[in-house]
């Protein structure tokens, strides 16, 4: 439930005002915040592709928007070792999502790149999510938008995540 001027029922202004100051409430209301992104993540994955992988999805989200990679690199991009990066890829090249080539400067070095299916997977799905988050930032007043998106800024910015190259695709605004 929310107030008539958009709050959540039950939090007076003065009980939201002060709470960005204090580092413990941004770091709960972060933790919220990420159980509901999960969630869609979640959902969008298994409208689209059932089998697949929160950490699976995210290294294909890796690939298309760095390219080839070799495998100690995408290891690298995902913060794992080479190990589970390699059972990764394995799985992702049985489903016909990822495909390994020679690195034609370093013969002895495999690139990993996105085949067609893997591209089309990733814009499936972040067009799931575009249309979920959508309908969420719809009931949110204007204001509150436009805090959120300098905020949500400031905090990828701050975490290292290079920002959302949405493609543009029929049907998309």
């Amino acid at each position: 439930m929310r107030t008539p001027d958009g709050r959540p029922s039950g939090l007076s202004p003065e009980h939201t005002a002060g709470r960005a100051e204090d580092p413990d409430q941004v770091v709960a209301a972060l933790l919220t915040a990420s159980r509901l992104l999960v969630a869609i993540a979640a959902k969008s994955l298994t409208a689209v592709e059932e089998t697949l992988t929160l950490p699976q999805y995210r290294l294909l989200v890796v690939l298309d928007s760095r390219g080839p990679s070799s495998l100690a690199g995408l290891a690298e991009a995902l913060e794992v070792n080479p190990s589970t990066a390699l059972r990764m890829v394995e799985r992702l090249t049985t489903a016909g999502m990822v495909e390994k080539t020679a690195n034609p400067a370093r013969r002895r070095e495999v690139l990993l790149r996105l085949t067609g299916a893997g591209w089309q997977t990733v814009r499936q799905v972040t067009e799931a999510r575009r249309t979920e988050l959508s309908r969420i930032v719809a009931a949110m007043p204007a204001e509150q938008r436009t805090q959120l998106v300098t905020a949500l800024t400031a905090f990828t910015e701050a975490g290292g995540e290079p920002p959302e190259r949405l493609p543009v695709l029929p049907g998309w605004h």
